[in-house]
């Protein structure tokens, strides 16, 4: 008989590795969880009511920003609203909350990419977390399409995607399985066809070396589950404490069970005591 797991402690995003299926680790506390090996078994998350910053420990009633104190959200570069919109990054004014923090995460090769999660849509990450950003949104295939000098011209760039391709993913559809397979090459190189007018002005203005066409093979990704939700419900630990059911799957950065779906991500930062029998 598998062993019983009992363990407690602050819940973090779950890392993963590529591969067919994609190999995720749950991360209570100092304990490290193959995930993988849990589906097919019941598993219980139980809220223990406190709440601790990832970045200064302070203890807190609400979680800002996916796991942040309400003072450290609002002083930490982490935190800003270019975060989500990168285009609006103002390192390059001199006004960056943290100039080191920026150097480091925005000041550095960044990838505009087109993936498949709920259908086609664009994004950007940093070169550093290719694939890990697509996994995170649940693409099953994914393709580069520029590489970029910075995160500021990554989001320029985003933003004249936007006007042809979507740049949201639809969390149940992409809960649900059965997404359809794309040609994300083709789709690619048609993308970049109808932009290349904008990413030469662009140019222009930054420099060639600042924005490359990238043709690298599509990276095609599994996930780890047994049964896909027909419909899609959510657990809230901040409204019931305590989740429960088979685990029947693992996608992006959502536990499938049986009686509904977590997004362990949203609740980074809370303390949970979590049961596998």
């Amino acid at each position: 008989m598998t062993a019983a797991i009992d363990v407690s402690g602050r819940l973090s995003k779950m890392p993963a590795q590529p591969g067919d299926p994609v190999t995720y680790t749950l991360k209570v506390g100092d304990t490290r969880l193959p995930l993988n090996d849990l589906v097919g078994r019941h598993v219980q998350i139980d809220y223990e009511g406190t709440i601790r910053c990832i970045h200064c420990d302070r203890k807190t009633n609400k979680s800002f920003s996916q796991g942040y104190c309400y003072p450290c959200f609002k002083k930490l570069a982490a935190c800003d609203t270019c975060l989500m919109s990168p285009e609006r990054c103002h390192y390059h004014l001199g006004t960056c909350r943290e100039p080191e923090w920026g150097e480091t995460h925005c000041l550095t090769g960044h990838v505009v990419y087109l993936a498949n999660s709920s259908g086609l849509k664009v994004g950007i990450t940093r070169a550093s977390q290719v694939p890990t950003r697509w996994i995170d949104q649940g693409a099953i295939e994914a393709v580069p399409l520029l590489a970029v000098a910075n995160r500021r011209l990554a989001g320029l760039v985003e933003v004249i995607c936007k006007q042809h391709v979507a740049d949201r993913t639809n969390w149940r559809t992409m809960l649900k399985g059965g997404v359809a397979s794309i040609n994300m090459a083709e789709a690619r190189d048609e993308l970049l066809a109808k932009i290349r007018p904008e990413l030469e002005a662009l140019r222009a203005e930054h420099g060639s070396d600042a924005l490359k066409e990238v043709n690298k093979e599509v990276l095609t990704l599994g996930y780890p589950v047994e049964v896909w939700p027909e419909k899609i419900k959510t657990h809230n630990l901040d409204k019931n404490p305590t989740v429960q059911g088979i685990l029947q799957g693992i996608k992006g950065q959502y536990l499938l069970l049986d009686t509904g779906v977590i997004n362990i991500r949203k609740y980074t930062a809370y303390h949970v005591r979590l049961r596998v029998h």
